[in-house]
């Protein structure tokens, strides 16, 4: 596999000052934002537990279901095999998101192969298990496997970053925001990072939460 890994803040100095070059507004949503985060994520079983727990509740929701299930040695795939639906169910999981963790369990996926695989079949093979999508895929890729050049075109928060920062008239669905997006490779995680960046500094100057 020949691709660009992102592991430290150099990684995304390189990108940042790519995108800066080739795009005025990239440089702009730059020099406001100031340094931008890596973001970096574990990777792994539990990374994917996490992000499927974290689907459709809020941020501290997802934490304390989370905390259940450490706290109950649930969050390895032979542990969520060999427990009950009772059991996570207890620990506030719906019906929906207990298959999916049995699904993700049963999967066996060779996580440290994951690191050496190209990202199309990385994002290829984990949205083949029920529960995780292209979003779930792409997050991974990019924050817990590093990968340079991938993007989240169904991210809401992009979409309105976009909007905002390029001046569209409507956030840009995803065919169409994932062939803008072509613009910014071989760096489209960093121009992801800007962009979630950039959100973050002009609702805070809108006055929205």
């Amino acid at each position: 596999m020949d691709e660009r890994i992102i592991t430290d803040a150099a990684g995304i100095a390189e990108g940042t000052a790519h995108l800066a070059r080739i795009c005025p507004r990239m440089a702009y949503a730059v020099s406001l934002v100031g340094e931008v985060p890596l973001r970096w994520r574990g990777d792994g079983f539990e990374a994917l537990l996490h992000a499927i727990v974290s689907q459709q509740v809020s941020v501290a929701a997802a934490d304390a279901i989370l905390g259940r299930m450490r706290a109950a040695g649930l969050v390895t795939p032979r542990a969520i095999a060999a427990s009950d639906d009772d059991s996570l169910r207890a620990a506030g999981l719906s019906r929906q998101k207990v298959r999916y963790l049995r699904a993700l369990a049963e999967a066996d996926l060779d996580y440290a192969g994951l690191h050496t695989t190209p990202t199309e079949t990385v994002i290829a093979t984990l949205t083949e298990i029920p529960g995780i999508g292209s979003w779930t895929a792409e997050i991974y890729a990019m924050f817990s496997l590093g990968r340079a050049d991938v993007f989240a075109p169904g991210d809401l928060a992009l979409q309105e970053a976009a909007r905002l920062l390029y001046d569209l008239p409507a956030r840009p669905k995803p065919a169409a925001f994932r062939a803008m997006a072509e613009d910014w490779a071989p760096w489209r995680a960093v121009a992801a990072r800007v962009l979630w960046a950039y959100y973050r500094v002009a609702k805070d100057r809108e006055g929205i939460a």
